[in-house]
């Protein structure tokens, strides 16, 4: 405006004093600036303002500006105006520094004072530079242009959080205390605490909800209200109940009864864990009825693959590790390319890929002595792993893998991911034929609802000729990616069990 200068850069600044004649200047620049200005203020008198701290302090001394005229900031107490009227100098300097620093209340306090007003323009940026204004808009800016820049980010089970929010509940059932916060332990030992967005009690019963984060992942349930409702029963048992928005088991093979909440393994265990933990620390040994539901879970399992599992009615509470970690096929890639890359880079010459921390578990104890490099987790991406390991030339591969992912990658699936591929139950029934099986091992595979129970139909042993024509064909589907090296295939059942085949690969 009319009452103030914009100016381009210092020097214009001390062009212009010295042709004003400018005698007592108040600089509003910072500290970074002093430097800039002495030419000014080794003749004139000139005060300048910086934060009040030993850095700034320290970097004044080294210009050799005059002590006397430092003034200290702070944000909450400093009246421009006040210190104007103090000073009376014939003109202020400021920088174009927007909101953070305070321009506007320094230029209001220079009209209302009558002095000139000299700004330093924000230096020009150009249109590869993008303007953001909060750290939030700062993050997602960075992953719109470059996604792989920043990691991904984990999140947290529906299990985790149900665990939470059992805790919450029967903490609050039993001490009549609302509670805003619940603190549980992971499989892995770490203790993570959750806010607790809803509690309600009463005498008979009490609530807790907790909202799921679920990180980058791009997982139906995230931001979805996981809640535990508790009661007291005299049996003396923990019992699972069914609750609104959670499926029902209705066929076998899940490793939950039929008839049961679909609430897996290790959330039951955690669940139970906090509860034998409250009732012993308040010291009521009665028997709890846990229902875990989720508002809107019918809606939300139409998106997943539960009906085909025989989970009906609602989602799955789940977590083996309590973690979520973001799934990107992009991200995921790169980072096994880069285990592989480690690998080479250590003198590796046979690794050992598997789907993840189970089968890895099954596999280290058949290699004791390799070290953690040897071992990649290709997740459901065989063929990028195995693709990377040709061009790195790794000279012996190692493929670990259970039946669910075998079934899919002998038909043909070096992605094995469940968006991507089921179990072709008519594939398997071709294997069982070509074996010299009858009609009714057709019917028994129809009737199956996870290819890990082909194990109830097949013996898993080295001289079922079942087993050994599924790992051909994997091994036949892997030879079209893999270079020279020494292939073998260890397939694993869900106990650990393992069958072996070894081949070897040329380069075609």
């Amino acid at each position: 405006e009319d009452d103030m200068l914009w100016l381009e850069s210092f020097d214009e600044a001390l062009e212009y004093l010295e042709k004003k004649k400018i005698n007592k200047l108040l600089a509003f620049t910072g500290v970074n600036t002093i430097k800039k200005l002495k030419p000014f203020w080794e003749k004139n008198e000139c005060w300048a303002r910086i934060i009040n701290s030993d850095v700034s302090r320290e970097e004044a001394r080294k210009t050799g500006f005059p002590e006397d005229k430092l003034l200290y900031f702070s944000a909450e107490h400093d009246d421009e105006l006040a210190l104007l009227n103090r000073i009376q100098p014939d003109c202020i300097i400021t920088k174009e520094s927007g909101v953070s620093g305070f321009f506007e209340r320094k230029v209001e306090a220079a009209r209302q004072y009558g002095v000139e007003i000299l700004v330093i323009k924000r230096p020009h940026l150009s249109d590869n530079f993008e303007v953001v204004d909060s750290e939030k808009e700062l993050e997602k800016k960075i992953r719109d242009i470059h996604p792989s820049f920043l990691p991904l980010r984990s999140g947290f089970t529906t299990g985790a959080c149900a665990t939470a929010a059992t805790k919450a509940a029967l903490r609050s059932l039993i001490t009549k205390v609302n509670q805003k916060k619940s603190d549980i332990v992971l499989p892995s030992g770490r203790r993570v605490t959750f806010p607790v967005e809803t509690c309600e009690f009463t005498s008979e019963w009490a609530s807790a909800t907790v909202r799921k984060n679920a990180g980058d992942d791009p997982d139906v349930t995230n931001e979805a209200l996981i809640g535990v409702k508790v009661s007291f029963n005299e049996t003396g048992d923990i019992r699972f109940v069914k609750g609104e928005g959670v499926g029902t088991v209705t066929l076998g093979g899940l490793d939950i009864p039929v008839g049961e909440p679909a609430v897996n393994p290790v959330p039951r265990r955690m669940i139970k864990e906090v509860v034998k933990e409250l009732t012993y620390i308040y010291e009521d040994q009665r028997g709890v009825d846990i229902s875990v539901f989720v508002p809107g879970g019918e809606e939300l399992a139409k998106k997943t693959l539960n009906s085909k599992l025989g989970i009906l009615g609602g989602i799955s509470i789940i977590g083996t590790s309590c973690i979520v970690k973001p799934f990107s096929k992009a991200a995921y890639v790169s980072s096994l390319e880069k285990e592989v890359e480690v690998a080479k880079a250590n003198g590796c010459k046979h690794i050992v890929i598997n789907s993840g921390a189970r089968s890895e578990k099954y596999l280290r104890d058949r290699f004791p002595s390799f070290p953690d490099y040897n071992f990649v987790h290709f997740g459901n991406f065989i063929g990028d792993t195995l693709k990377k390991i040709k061009k790195e030339n790794i000279e012996s591969v190692t493929l670990g893998i259970m039946l669910g992912k075998a079934v899919k990658l002998g038909e043909g699936h070096l992605d094995t991911h469940s968006k991507n591929v089921l179990m072709d139950k008519a594939f398997l029934c071709s294997i069982a034929k070509d074996c010299g099986y009858d009609d009714t091992y057709s019917d028994k595979i129809n009737a199956l609802t996870m290819a890990r129970e082909l194990t109830k139909i097949f013996p898993f042993t080295d001289s079922e000729p079942f087993y050994k024509l599924l790992a051909d064909k994997c091994i036949n589907v892997c030879s079209s990616v893999c270079g020279n090296c020494t292939f073998e295939l260890l397939l694993m059942d869900k106990d650990g069990n393992i069958l072996e085949f070894k081949t070897s690969f040329s380069s075609l």
